[in-house]
């Protein structure tokens, strides 16, 4: 064989010297943003996308239902799709997502959820900023809560918010830090009375999670049988992680709430076993018991972390997760 010759030799110790320090300095997790998603990867391979951009409804259905703000698809590590997206039975239902819904502004009623109603919705913005080292991912977007006001629906925003989204791999499972900031920026309250759900946060699963393969377990054992208007520290929730095989490789999504949120630990809206076949639906609700309002300059703040993994949820250790994420170890 022959020798290199030592520029030679130099040349190629220098770019994998520039190699190996890239590889470093970028880490396995990526951000990849284009002017539709923000997209997060794991070694090359997607796991989280972030729509800039509105997506429509499927053919057929009334395109008010298109929305941007939301993340999905969110993968598990193994791949398995956690969320889904337009489901017949709720087409405003966008993997996760977050909105308030029977609310008032200046004596309007103000929906930011139920987008049929025409009074409210939630639009991307900007990007604020994205981030990537050798141990995380993330990015900050701008999103505006805007209010259609008075008889010309003349668009007012109501809420600006900045959503923070942060990936890690801890012990073999994705955690994602959802961290929202929500500034009242009008002169008017934004009213919040009690209701059953709305909020922070949402859940929709994919549509073949159905009753029977499927199922919910809060920090307090409860699951669809006995979970909704209870309160949770965190909440799980698993199914199969392949359509049509129910007997086959399990994937779950853990939401994990912070206990200095609002009204923490809150509670839960949560699907029973009869409501659309036994789908998977899941929100926290500071206001189901008491109503609440954000002041004009007010800024509300929630955090959440998710935890998605190729398993089903094991109690002891998420509790775990759980004591570090609000630093109780």
């Amino acid at each position: 064989m022959k020798s290199l010759s030592p520029r030679l030799l130099c040349q190629l110790l220098i770019a994998s010297a520039s190699l190996t320090s890239s590889a470093i300095a970028d880490g396995p997790l990526q951000v990849v943003e284009n002017e539709t998603t923000i997209v997060l990867t794991h070694e090359g391979s997607p796991f989280l996308t972030y729509h800039k951009a509105e997506v429509s409804p499927p053919e057929g259905v009334d395109p008010i239902f298109k929305r941007s703000g939301f993340i999905h698809p969110l993968k598990a590590p193994g791949g398995a799709t956690v969320t889904g997206i337009h489901p017949a039975d709720h087409y405003h239902h966008l993997g996760l997502w977050h909105a308030w819904v029977k609310c008032e502004h200046n004596g309007e009623p103000v929906d930011f959820w139920n987008l049929k109603t025409g009074t409210g919705r939630i639009a991307y913005v900007k990007t604020v900023s994205t981030e990537s080292d050798e141990h995380s991912a993330g990015f900050i977007v701008e999103q505006a809560h805007i209010a259609y006001k008075g008889e010309d629906k003349k668009p007012m925003t109501i809420l600006s918010e900045q959503l923070h989204v942060t990936a890690r791999i801890v012990d073999g499972a994705f955690e994602i830090d959802y961290d929202t900031a929500q500034k009242n920026i009008t002169e008017h309250s934004l009213e919040l009375p009690a209701y059953r759900y709305g909020g922070p946060i949402a859940y929709r699963a994919p549509h073949h999670w159905k009753n029977g393969n499927s199922d919910y377990l809060s920090s307090e054992g409860k699951t669809r049988i006995d979970g909704h208007t209870t309160r949770s520290r965190w909440v799980a929730m698993f199914g199969p992680a392949e359509e049509g095989k129910d007997d086959g490789p399990v994937a779950s999504l853990t939401i994990l709430s912070n206990d200095k949120n609002h009204d923490a630990p809150q509670r839960m809206r949560v699907w029973p076993p009869e409501s659309s076949n036994g789908a998977i639906f899941f929100n926290y609700v500071p206001i189901q018991e008491t109503g609440w309002e954000i002041k004009p300059g007010e800024t509300s703040t929630m955090r959440y972390r998710l935890v998605v993994q190729d398993a089903k949820p094991d109690a002891a250790a998420i509790n775990a997760r759980w004591d570090s994420y609000v630093g109780k170890e």
